[in-house]
């Protein structure tokens, strides 16, 4: 935490019940703390804000006895609201103190700007956000898809309480997330996407809306199985993360990218050292326009590249209907025979 957050988190914790009773509605006073739910402000006990300065630590200072979690007063301005962007948390907290902004520093001082809406900054402050998603939600919404991905998967976090805003009504509401980076090549996280789930994990959020994407996309993607820097010889690509997290399941060998819309997939960047190319067909117009534009520009690179085909609507739907043994004996009679290694061993 930087000295000027720093300081504005003491500034709260002077004034930590005020504080509480503004965005832990929910909670009430026992003692010298605080007890709600959690930082969501859900109604319940597992969660304790020290409300004046001890020997155990500050005024302001929180932790969750159940989930583990911990912060100060940021992080539930942060999290009750609901905020992504640092500047936002950082705006709210100076209303509720009722504090002046800070005067522009001199002409010649340094000063690190702060992430714009919906910038890679701004996913990247997301994506940290969250935590793994074993033992989450989105583990049990992917479960329930049929996708069943290692541990080892980095692009994959989950957020329990992710902003949310109608368009239209500008409603605001926080629900669970899957969060999915998009990255470029090297790794490094210029985007993600968000998809909000029920509360109990089974199915997207009953909102307009449920998936929506952030940050820089073009030439990006969500990659699985990607190891950054290193050549890939042979991969996959389409539009829809599950499309492509299902063939994960089936060819667990592959490495895949998913983008994040048609023209998206169209723009994706080739890895180094890739040979061949699977995209998985998608039966929309815009879709087979994504298709053809990738595989032109691939025939371009000196790559060949190959359309896979879905028996059912698509590939979430062979896998979650048919089974991966079956989905992957399906997607052998499509692969060159070099490329048979790529499969899970039979029987």
């Amino acid at each position: 935490m930087t000295g000027s957050a720093s300081a504005l988190a003491r500034r709260l914790g002077d004034q930590a019940e005020a504080v509480c009773r503004e965005y832990l509605s929910n909670g009430h006073r026992s003692g010298n703390h605080w007890i709600v739910g959690d930082v969501r402000n859900t109604r319940g006990r597992s969660m304790h804000v020290r409300l004046k300065g001890n020997a155990k630590g500050p005024a302001g200072k929180w932790v969750d006895e159940q989930s583990g979690e911990h912060g100060d007063l940021l992080d539930v301005i942060r999290e009750s609201c609901g905020l992504v962007e640092f500047r936002d948390v950082v705006d709210e907290a100076r209303r509720f103190l009722a504090m002046p902004r800070p005067q522009a520093q001199d002409a010649g001082a340094q000063r690190q700007p702060a992430a714009a809406r919906g910038s890679p900054d701004a996913a990247r402050r997301l994506f940290a956000m969250s935590q793994p998603v074993a033992g989450t939600l989105a583990e049990r919404y992917l479960a329930g898809r049929g996708i069943l991905l290692t541990a080892h998967e980095r692009a994959l976090r989950f957020h329990p309480g992710c902003y949310y805003r109608d368009l239209v009504t500008g409603e605001m509401q926080t629900l669970p997330a899957l969060i999915a980076a998009v990255t470029s090549l090297d790794g490094r996280i210029t985007g993600l996407q968000r998809t909000w789930l029920a509360p109990d994990g089974d199915g997207k959020a009953p909102i307009a809306d449920p998936r929506r994407s952030l940050g820089h996309l073009l030439g990006n993607g969500i990659w699985l199985g990607l190891d950054p820097g290193t050549p890939v010889p042979v991969m996959a690509a389409g539009e829809g993360f599950e499309t492509m997290a299902s063939l994960r399941t089936a060819m667990p060998a592959l490495p895949v990218a998913a983008a994040t819309s048609a023209n998206h997939l169209a723009g994706l960047t080739f890895p180094p050292g890739c040979r061949r190319l699977y995209i998985a067909a998608d039966a929309d117009a815009a879709g087979r326009h994504g298709i053809e534009r990738l595989s032109q520009r691939a025939g371009e690179a000196g790559i060949l590249a190959l359309a896979l085909r879905p028996q059912l609507g698509d590939f979430n739907d062979d896998l979650r209907h048919l089974g991966p043994t079956h989905l992957a004996a399906w997607l052998s009679d499509q692969l060159v025979p070099e490329d048979a290694s790529l499969l899970p061993p039979s029987g």
